[in-house]
């Protein structure tokens, strides 16, 4: 790219335009008349349309996902112009936008940690499609397209969800151990990250009760309650989620809700007949070329591959848990679910060992 040519994807990047929300489109002429009347706007009647799916885009962790996005004059302009497109993420609340891409005829930019994943889709005409590879769990949530034609700029906005599972979290410290940033930590620590407001309320739709607050990635404190009791919020207050709004991230501590998407890989089961330590667990998956699995990969096994194993297994941070799909005699509760041991200091068990396909 021109030092020229980047500094405008930059300047449209920095969103420092100021269109006229009119729905009309402008068309821009060069003067070289050298008046110092350089630019004139001539109106030429068609309005610019830009359009997005309507419904959520599905994805989960690991794939490739295409956001669709198309735009049309009206009436019809005729052959296909030059125009700038500009991807953004934004924030549930709409108050920030994260850059993801922006483009110019074929020449486009990604930025963060979109480099190398993103790129747009113009198989057709009028199309501004945005392509993400290798979908990362925080790539979760709104995106904005938006089309800019001179002075004219519209945009609309789709919702990419993904696939996965939340699951609360505890340390070995117990409950109400951790601040926010400790809690973005440990759901990193097992391979997860911690779940947004939608992401608890479709666990919560789907049967997750639980009554211990946990962080959420927007800084709130909440938690699901599926059977209202005095313990949680009292019998008199309907299912929902329990919200204590915002908490001081640094000196108010609770537990994790945190969030995992479909496996590249596969959740696997060993045991010897007296069980293992710990340590020899961790080397037993080494020997099997693999790594000892970590909890959110537990979960995810459970959830999208069937994993249904009534042996308890050590996992990455050293807690002991076995997965029920289908529930029966001596295997726990008769609901399905990931059973926990807690965090033994002694014992032996079996493994589960997470290996990359």
């Amino acid at each position: 790219l021109s030092l020229l040519l980047k500094a405008t994807l930059l300047h449209l990047a920095s969103g420092s335009y100021h269109p006229f929300y009119n729905g009309f489109y402008y068309n821009h002429i060069m003067n070289d008349n050298g008046d110092g009347q350089d630019k004139v706007d001539y109106f030429n009647g068609a309005k610019l349309v830009v359009e997005t799916s309507k419904d959520p885009v599905y994805s989960y962790n690991g794939a490739n996902v295409t956001l669709p996005c198309h735009y049309r004059y009206e009436p019809d302009l005729g052959p296909k112009r030059k125009i700038r497109i500009k991807w953004s993420k934004l924030r549930d609340d709409y108050t920030k936008e994260q850059d993801v891409l922006v483009a110019i005829g074929k020449t486009y930019m990604a930025f963060g940690d979109f480099k190398g994943r993103a790129h747009l889709r113009q198989a057709s005409r009028h199309e501004a499609s945005l392509v993400i590879s290798d979908v990362h769990l925080k790539d979760d949530g709104k995106y904005r397209c938006e089309v800019i034609d001179g002075l004219e700029d519209e945009s609309d906005v789709v919702d990419l969800r993904l696939q996965g599972i939340v699951f609360p979290y505890q340390p070995p410290r117990g409950q109400y151990r951790l601040n926010f940033h400790e809690a973005e930590q440990v759901c990193q620590d097992q391979g997860a990250i911690l779940a947004n407001f939608n992401q608890l309320f479709q666990a919560w739709s789907e049967g997750l009760d639980w009554c211990n607050a946990g962080w959420l990635a927007d800084g709130t404190v909440q938690y699901p309650i599926r059977l209202p009791r005095k313990p949680c919020g009292g019998v008199h207050l309907a299912p929902g989620i329990r919200s204590y709004g915002p908490r001081h991230r640094h000196l108010h501590r609770f537990d994790a809700f945190c969030f995992s998407s479909a496996l590249k890989g596969e959740v696997f089961f060993l045991d010897r007949l007296a069980g293992m330590t710990l340590e020899e667990a961790k080397q037993s998956c080494q020997d099997a070329g693999a790594e000892i699995a970590r909890v959110g990969q537990l979960y995810s096994a459970w959830k999208f591959l069937g994993l249904d194993r009534c042996n308890a297994g050590w996992l990455a941070d050293g807690s002991v848990r076995y997965p029920i799909v289908t529930p029966r005699a001596n295997c726990g509760p008769a609901e399905p679910g990931v059973r926990s041991f807690g965090f033994p200091s002694k014992g032996r068990f079996g493994v589960f060992c997470y290996r990359e396909r």
